[in-house]
């Protein structure tokens, strides 16, 4: 049986390309889940919520009972309260996303991706620089 580093790393092989794309209100849940860094209730949850973002008791239910079953999520009890645990970790399932949007908008280039960013005026002189650091930080670990 092959030993996984990471629960995500185990997650992402078994599902490999059925990994599920999270709509945009799932996809809060779990970046607020994933910043504690640790299990967490309905009730912690509901505290991290944006400003003016509403949401009822239910509607947070339904949607973290779907998480569990998409396999986001773990739930454990403890006494009154669910404990919410992740399941894949944050940086496997941005990664999987990355790669999702590089593929069906930019027709998997990197340079239409960052021309688009560029030619839109949404990346500064720093943004530059930071990306021409990273390019030669990945080009020294070769």
């Amino acid at each position: 049986m092959k030993a996984y580093s990471t629960i995500g790393e185990c997650y992402l092989e078994r599902e490999n390309e059925n990994m599920k794309r999270l709509p945009d209100s799932e996809l809060e849940i779990m970046m607020i889940i994933w910043e504690f860094n640790r299990p967490v209730t309905r009730f912690e949850i509901e505290a991290e919520m944006g400003e003016g973002r509403t949401i009822t008791s239910t509607t947070l239910l339904t949607f973290l009972a779907r998480l569990q079953e998409k396999g986001f999520l773990a739930v454990e009890k403890m006494g009154k309260n669910n404990l919410y645990s992740p399941l894949v970790e944050q940086e496997v399932y941005m990664q999987k996303e990355s790669k999702n949007i590089l593929k069906r908008l930019y027709r998997n280039s990197a340079r239409n991706f960052l021309a688009a960013l560029y030619d839109g005026n949404n990346l500064s002189q720093d943004d530059l620089k930071e990306l021409e650091e990273y390019i030669r930080m990945k080009r020294e670990e070769e």
